[in-house]
């Protein structure tokens, strides 16, 4: 089980999407934010009318799942924010007005295969670099 952990740990810190360094100087830090969450917001399925869904990473220990929709019984406009932090002990999922949850079981696992599908696209779509070396593509003609 330690082995996991320090993997996924790992997956969560340790990528250069995490990093402050990033290659696309024209593009502002909220620009690449935008375009990292436009990756993040469809990694869980079809968005439905009506929500907006974010997902990114917001620094080398905070995943942030952002949800704004009409709620179809009162009308009223309907949001959640949950921050994912990552510490050397756990995942900690913190919700407003909800007690803080070390995630576990299948909550982890998703979360997990949500980062590793994030880091590859992103790394791919915007950095255009291998997600597994950080080395760039090569250039073609």
């Amino acid at each position: 089980m330690p082995n996991l952990f320090a993997k996924t740990l790992h997956l969560f810190t340790g990528g250069p999407i995490s990093s402050k360094k990033r290659p696309l100087k024209k593009y502002s830090e909220r620009d690449l934010l935008r375009m990292e969450s436009a990756i993040g917001r469809d990694l869980f399925g079809p968005i439905p009318a009506g929500h907006q869904r974010e997902f990114f990473c917001l620094d080398a220990r905070t995943w942030i799942w952002y949800e704004r929709w009409l709620d179809p019984q009162t009308r009223k406009q309907q949001e959640q924010t949950t921050r994912y932090e990552v510490h050397s002990n756990g995942i900690i999922k913190i919700q407003e007005g909800q007690p803080y949850i070390v995630l576990e079981g299948q909550e982890l696992e998703n979360l997990k295969t949500a980062v590793q599908i994030y880091h590859e696209r992103v790394m791919r779509d915007i950095y255009h670099r291998n997600h597994l070396t950080g080395e760039p593509f090569p250039v073609t003609q």
